[in-house]
């Protein structure tokens, strides 16, 4: 294995993880959560 191929590798497990962190942040299902956490520092105590 030469260091171009460990560079491909690296760079194609780098975009996996990016693209399954963009999909956990937009599902449906942790909408209501981050909506939640965005109004913390506007409320008012």
């Amino acid at each position: 294995m030469d260091i171009n191929t460990l560079r491909s590798a690296v760079t194609v497990v780098s975009l996996v993880v990016f693209i399954a962190i963009v999909w956990w942040a937009v599902a449906a299902r942790n909408r209501s959560r981050f909506e939640q956490a965005a109004q913390l520092p506007l409320l008012e105590e």
